[in-house]
């Protein structure tokens, strides 16, 4: 698919981070943005700046998505490109002994709070779009094309990821059954598992932590940055060979236990 400005685009998270990153290169490369956050002020800002509309939109909630969609097509028409990006983290053991002894199991509801914004808004949101563009006519491209993303912790989980891998694997699980789902229709599916990219969850860690991080990658040893990401995202949009597929961006990682 070509990105120009006759191509309407949703990024989820788009007010940071990698989200951030895609809605700027796409804004770039001509596309009408629309970005979904939960930060209203930083995403009024970067959409003001992109020329784009901002929806403040919770991906965990049904109407909120909807509403969100909503606003971005009265703005920009029915959008061809959709950037799953929102997404939170988590750590907790499934179960473990305190430091007083007791036995501790993962808190149910935090486990169900990441499948549900992760997993759960990523499948709503992009069912949501797919059901748009089946309305457009189909050119050369097909009629549009979604990009969802997981995690390198949907492969090498590690120690207390429990509940941000399965919300991650969720994500990697549906990118091949939801690709051939819409393929009649000419809509197609592919999903990036990113590795250590600076994105303000690192940019708070301690410079320490973050080379220990990036001893366990392989070359270039340094975290990526949204650019990097973006420019994937633009490669999986323009490419119309490249569907349902899985693809690692993470400088070689393979994560350990700890």
């Amino acid at each position: 698919m070509k990105i120009d400005n006759s191509v309407a685009a949703v990024v989820t998270g788009g007010a940071s981070g990698l989200g951030e990153g895609t809605a700027r290169r796409l804004a770039a490369e001509g596309a009408k943005v629309a970005i979904f956050d939960m930060n209203e002020e930083r995403g009024q800002a970067v959409a003001a700046e992109l020329g784009g509309v901002f929806a403040k939109v919770n991906v965990a909630d049904a109407e909120s998505v909807k509403a969100g969609f909503e606003i971005a097509r009265a703005a920009h028409g029915q959008e061809r490109v959709l950037v799953n990006c929102a997404g939170i983290g988590w750590a907790e053991k499934t179960a473990r002994r305190s430091s007083s002894g007791d036995v501790v199991m993962h808190q149910l509801d935090k486990f169900q709070l990441v499948v549900n914004i992760n997993l759960v808004g990523s499948f709503n949101c992009a069912a949501l779009s797919a059901a748009g563009m089946l309305t457009l006519d189909p050119d050369a491209s097909g009629r549009g094309v979604i990009v969802n993303t997981a995690s390198v912790a949907a492969q090498d989980g590690q120690i207390g990821q429990v509940a941000y891998s399965a919300s991650k694997g969720g994500i990697y699980g549906m990118t091949l059954p939801m690709a051939r789902d819409l393929a009649r229709e000419g809509v197609r599916v592919n999903t990036i598992l990113p590795g250590f990219f600076e994105t303000p969850i690192y940019k708070q860690m301690p410079p320490e932590v973050k080379v220990n991080l990036a001893s366990h990658l392989q070359f270039p040893q340094r975290f990526g940055t949204p650019e990097e990401y973006a420019d994937l995202v633009n490669f999986m949009v323009s490419n119309d060979y490249i569907n349902a597929e899985c693809v690692r961006l993470d400088a070689g990682a393979r994560m350990p236990p700890k």
